[in-house]
């Protein structure tokens, strides 16, 4: 038998799109290892099928933790739903993900991004998108988060960068009511970026919790707008976004999905923190 053909994992031309997606819909599964700093089950796997293969994370419906605000059993169909919000803004900001059946049952098969993580400590490839900074102002090019306790009574401002990777995330994680966007799911790869861990989003309710304050109460970009409208007109009841989340999330979470996208139109701004729950997730890196 041929060796198979590894998909360098994180490099996926738009090309290549459709192959990846077959390769991780139908491939076989094999477990390597296990993630163990998730809360939930986060397997590390190889996909291989028809002489191709990848790397990818497996996370199982049957190792979600119960959570008291989201129903039990959905974090993984949220997760897909994620990607299909992604892929229709153009942006390709979640990587290739589909709910597929595994060793441990159904769940979430994603393929695997060998990016370099945004801790302020350790950020490299694409340029550093978070920072620790002495002072009370960002800097040129930087957008202030709050302040962070770094030991011996001693506190620092968190910023992010004014990155438009970021920006495009910030609008995304709006639509999708992303409820734990830390720096940690941030990853850079041959400078694109990518936010992964979207188990919590898509609630009924306003739950919007990240680091991407920045930009809040600014005016959306151009692009951003004409985005938001492709994505108005995705949502109608009957076009192919609004059906494929129907199948993923609550009738209920599909029109919250359209409300937020029309009040983000109306408003033509970034969302401010609400004050009726935490706006930015603990720990937040």
């Amino acid at each position: 038998m041929p060796a198979a053909e590894r998909i360098p994992a994180g490099r996926v031309s738009v090309a290549s799109g459709t192959d990846v997606m077959e390769l991780l819909t139908r491939g076989e599964l094999t477990v390597r290892g296990r993630i163990r700093e998730a809360s939930n089950a986060v397997l590390y796997c190889s996909v291989s099928y028809d002489g191709r293969e990848a790397a990818c994370v497996y996370k199982p419906v049957a190792g979600e933790r119960p959570l008291w605000d989201f129903p039990d059993g959905t974090l993984a169909q949220r997760e897909v739903a994620a990607y299909e919000v992604s892929e229709a803004t153009g942006w390709g900001l979640v990587p290739p993900t589909v709910l597929r059946d595994g060793p441990a049952g159904e769940g979430m098969c994603q393929l695997w991004i060998e990016g370099s993580d945004t801790d302020p400590e350790s950020a490299e490839d694409g340029g550093e998108l978070l920072a620790l900074v002495e002072g009370a102002e960002p800097g040129e090019g930087w957008k202030a988060i709050g302040f962070a306790d770094v030991g011996e009574g001693r506190t620092a401002l968190l910023v992010h960068a004014d990155d438009e990777r970021l920006r495009r995330l910030a609008v995304l994680d709006a639509v999708i009511n992303n409820a734990d966007r830390k720096g940690g799911h941030l990853l850079t790869d041959a400078g694109r970026l990518y936010g992964i861990d979207h188990g919590v989003t898509f609630n009924a309710e306003d739950k919007l919790r990240t680091l991407l304050w920045g930009w809040a109460g600014e005016p959306l970009t151009a692009e951003a707008v004409g985005v938001l409208e492709s994505l108005r007109d995705g949502l109608a009841a009957d076009a192919p976004l609004a059906l494929r989340l129907g199948e993923l999330i609550t009738g209920a979470e599909v029109d919250a999905v359209r409300a937020r996208v029309a009040a983000l139109l109306a408003s033509g701004k970034h969302p401010v923190p609400g004050g009726e729950w935490p706006a930015i997730p603990w720990p937040p890196v």
